[in-house]
């Protein structure tokens, strides 16, 4: 794979979605269970419209998807390294904070 100017911008614009707290906030909530609007909104506290605003932004770069269940749509992250990307931030973080 070659690493060229576009392949970087391509590159910057995936970590500019991690800058979001909201959306960190959301992919933490779904790092374990996958879980409909309404439940992310009341963990989070924040607004079912605003929930659902990043959650389109988090499909839109492939890093959460759904699932229709009955009438409910449950959101789960994608795979693994986007669980992967998380954990490795959260853990450098914790290792900054400890220090």
């Amino acid at each position: 794979m070659e690493i060229n100017r576009e392949f970087l911008s391509k590159l910057s614009e995936f970590y500019k979605i991690f800058g979001d707290t909201t959306r960190l906030r959301i992919l933490y909530c779904l790092k374990d269970k996958e879980r409909c609007v309404n439940e992310i909104s009341e963990l989070l506290d924040i607004s079912q419209s605003a929930i659902s605003h990043q959650l389109k932004i988090l499909r839109l770069y492939n890093l959460v998807r759904y699932e229709k269940k009955g009438q409910v749509v449950v959101y789960s992250i994608t795979d693994l390294h986007v669980i992967g990307i998380l954990e490795y931030g959260i853990n450098h973080i914790g290792e900054l904070l400890i220090k």
